[in-house]
């Protein structure tokens, strides 16, 4: 297990886009907004980062099979899985059936072949624009 209190935000946004490269699962601990500390198991398809400027992880939940964001900055802990991607993930074309208003998300498409520390200082460039 990782506390992310103990890596800098690149090294942990490092090892999830490594993770989501290798579609391995996450266990994490995260706090809410009300305060309250919740652990889940998810499985991302996404990292993007919104309008305020915070990183989401974009994942479907393997209790609820249902597609969830969680803030980077509110992960307390997490440990990467071996395993592989259970859940199987709505289709992106599909209709949202509530819009959402008052966050707009950015996100940042990367080539095939580049590597995972790339990536974060592509996230790093797009986060200070």
């Amino acid at each position: 297990m990782r506390h992310t209190k103990n890596e800098t935000t690149t090294q942990t946004l490092t090892r999830l886009i490594t993770a989501l490269d290798k579609q391995q699962p996450i266990t994490i601990t995260y706090t809410k907004a009300d305060g309250t500390e919740t652990i889940r198991t998810i499985e991302l398809y996404d990292i993007v980062v919104s309008a305020a400027g915070d990183i989401l992880l974009k994942s479907m939940d393997r209790d609820s099979q249902e597609s969830r964001s969680f803030r980077l900055d509110r992960l307390v802990s997490y440990t990467i899985h071996r395993t592989a991607y259970t859940v199987v993930r709505p289709a992106a074309d599909e209709p949202k059936t509530h819009p959402a208003y008052g966050l707009a998300t950015v996100t940042v498409l990367y080539p095939v072949d580049c590597p995972a520390t790339a990536r974060v200082e592509l996230l790093a460039d797009a986060l200070a624009a």
